[in-house]
């Protein structure tokens, strides 16, 4: 089957965007847009930049729009993500793009950061605790769910599911003594922000719970419900 891809590139932050038709051909309908575009690169005289390490949803790196869906370019097959033909690939549009698909996603890591999202110190979770805390541990910090979710905005004091599935993993984890600050900022930067509106979860690569992991994190540090 021939696909025709419409990509927007961008030679440059700041620089004009154009839409670039590019068309594929493959008889492969499980052949993933990642494949199709390390092919097409081979042939374009100046490649599409786009990010990759995996290719098998691990990483997270080739997160992109795809005909209006965040999702990774790893795991959207031609026959699945085209329409009549057709797929649009663009940059993810809530983060500064440096070029073509490559966007700017360090704000994800500053907010973790301001989060304090690490452990200093050995801890342990067991029983349901233990479940919670190993679906958090599957987050890529894609940006998927950020960029569907129709309340963060980079910059603002809502940071959105990719800070809150790690801040969810600590809080199941750490005794409740070590909980106090990230407790706080977790209400601050998360539970006051959030609208429950969940598009997150229908986006998320790795499947993650975030309804699940809501109910419980938000028991624990906002309600005291332990």
């Amino acid at each position: 089957m021939q696909y025709l891809f419409e990509i927007l590139r961008r030679e440059s932050a700041g620089a004009s965007g154009y839409v670039q038709e590019i068309p594929y051909e493959t008889a492969d309908e499980d052949a993933t847009c990642a494949s199709a575009l390390t092919q097409i690169n081979a042939v374009l005289e100046t490649p599409v930049r786009w990010e990759c390490s995996c290719l098998q949803k691990k990483c997270g790196a080739c997160a992109m729009v795809i005909n209006g869906k965040p999702m990774l370019a790893c795991d959207a097959k031609l026959g699945a993500v085209q329409k009549k033909g057709r797929i649009r690939l663009e940059p993810l549009r809530k983060f500064p793009v440096i070029a073509d698909l490559i966007v700017d996603r360090s704000i994800l890591f500053e907010n973790l950061r301001t989060l304090s999202v690490w452990l200093e110190t050995d801890a342990a979770a067991e029983g349901k605790k233990a479940e919670l805390a190993y679906e958090a541990s599957r987050c890529l910090q894609c940006g998927c769910c950020l960029e569907i979710c129709p309340n963060f905005s980079p910059g603002d004091t809502f940071f959105g599911m990719a800070s809150f599935v790690p801040a969810a993993r600590l809080i199941a984890e750490l005794p409740l003594e070590d909980q106090q600050a990230l407790r706080r900022d977790y209400r601050t930067h998360i539970y006051e922000g959030c609208g429950k509106s969940l598009a997150c979860r229908d986006v998320c690569p790795a499947d993650i719970p975030l309804d699940r992991l809501l109910l419980h994190t938000n028991a624990a540090s906002v309600w005291k419900r332990r």
